[in-house]
């Protein structure tokens, strides 16, 4: 999972190798960087490939120990950006070009293992939970003028699928603190962290018909601590959660008002809560004009009727966080089956997972950087940013993290509920 992929980096970084790329390795995660450019000075594209695995324990290629999987349509991403960077090496590929490819690496996209990366943050290992911020944070996309990647998916009569965009989200841990005591013998003087949880999870229930469909809002916690025997009465409980929507300021408002839900059950109960909020991913707005060369490669390669348009999606990613800065796509290739993070998930048609979307992307670089990279050019002049600087992308995500103590019982017998 995030921040462990020790051995997919590793092995990446070989074949890399293996084909005359300089390798930049991020110091301290696993992950790199290598560039390849044509000679002539013009802008720089960045061809992305995700590294890291989810949980999911029930599928049968899971790793026994962690319960690890790549159950995710992002685990083409690391063959599709090798295959461009072979292409990209055969004699003669580079003419004509001008400006630079640069393939990353990077770790960490699901944004899972929330205390263990907590954890690695603490260490001052990392400054942030999703890899692609963190790179952006170390300098790894400085200088970088478009972004482009690819992601499976599955359709039994289309080859890919172009999206305007999707969510972004706020990851959340949060730890009701009860009292522990006997469950038979002395029940009334524990505080149930268990049930302060439980109605607390009910209370944000009850806020979803106050969610708009335009919003794209989501909510799903799970409990990942929920007591450790059935005769204590819980002392402390565990949960991770997203609070996803189509904009930065509704991620913010919704997370408010389940601050305010979550504070309030457990006041209830008499149990404390501590939540940790902190900058997930912001919505992807996918470039227009970048999807329009995308269709337009699609159609000569693959000829008419081979796309999906699909408007929004509710998955978030990082590379949303690009999106606020660069032009960026994440188009999706079909060839997958099964549930994306379920149990049943693989790769039915590596052509159409691998080789297409590589075949695509190298086209793509192609039409961007001819001619003097005068279409690359003309994308970057016409994109209008979320945030001019990197600067600004910081201060706006930090503003999002936040640790605290939402209920503070006063001597007089006043519950104070410390929302912001």
């Amino acid at each position: 999972m995030g921040y462990k992929e020790w051995k997919t980096s590793g092995y990446l970084k070989e074949q890399f190798v293996r084909l005359g790329y300089e390798v930049k390795e991020a110091q301290g995660i696993p992950g790199f960087t290598a560039e390849l450019d044509t000679g002539r000075k013009g802008p720089k594209i960045a061809v992305l490939g995700e590294l890291d695995a989810l949980f999911c324990e029930n599928h049968p290629a899971a790793d026994p120990d962690t319960g690890a999987v790549h159950a995710c349509g992002h685990l083409i991403q690391t063959s599709v950006m090798l295959g461009v960077a072979a292409a990209l090496k055969e004699e003669g590929s580079l003419n004509g070009l001008a400006g630079s490819i640069i393939f990353a690496a990077v770790p960490a996209e699901e944004t899972i293992d929330l205390e263990y990366r907590n954890q690695l943050i603490e260490q001052g290992v990392i400054r942030y939970v999703a890899g692609k911020i963190e790179f952006l944070y170390r300098g790894l996309f400085d200088e970088v003028d478009l972004a482009i990647m690819f992601h499976a998916d599955s359709s039994e009569n289309k080859l890919f699928k172009l999206i305007d965009g999707m969510d972004g989200c706020i990851t959340k841990h949060m730890e009701y603190k009860g009292v522990a005591s006997h469950a038979g013998g002395a029940p009334h003087k524990g505080v149930n962290a268990l049930y302060a949880a439980s109605l607390g999870l009910q209370a944000c229930n009850s806020l979803r018909e106050t969610f708009q469909e335009k919003d794209y809002v989501r909510y799903h916690p799970v409990i990942t601590g929920g007591g450790g025997a059935a005769n204590i009465i819980p002392g402390l409980v565990k949960l991770d959660t997203y609070v996803r929507a189509a904009a930065i300021d509704k991620m913010i408002e919704v997370n408010d008002r389940i601050n305010r839900a979550l504070a309030a059950s457990a006041a209830a109960l008499g149990a404390k809560v501590v939540i940790e909020d902190k900058p997930g991913n912001l919505p992807l707005h996918s470039n227009r004009e970048l999807n329009d060369l995308c269709e337009r490669v699609i159609e000569e390669l693959f000829g008419k009727n081979k796309i999906i348009h699909a408007g929004w999606d509710t998955q978030s990613s990082d590379i949303g966080d690009l999106s606020s800065l660069i032009p960026v796509i994440q188009p999706l290739c079909m060839g997958a089956e099964g549930k994306q993070h379920g149990d049943d998930y693989y790769i039915g048609d590596r052509e159409k997972c691998v080789i297409n979307p590589a075949k695509v992307l190298t086209c793509m670089i192609y039409e961007l950087l001819k001619e003097e990279a005068a279409l690359a050019k003309d994308i970057k002049h016409n994109y209008k940013p979320l945030y001019h600087t990197k600067e600004d992308y910081f201060k706006a995500i930090d503003a999002i993290e936040r640790k605290r103590e939402l209920v503070t019982y006063l001597e007089n017998g006043d519950v104070l509920l410390k929302l912001q």
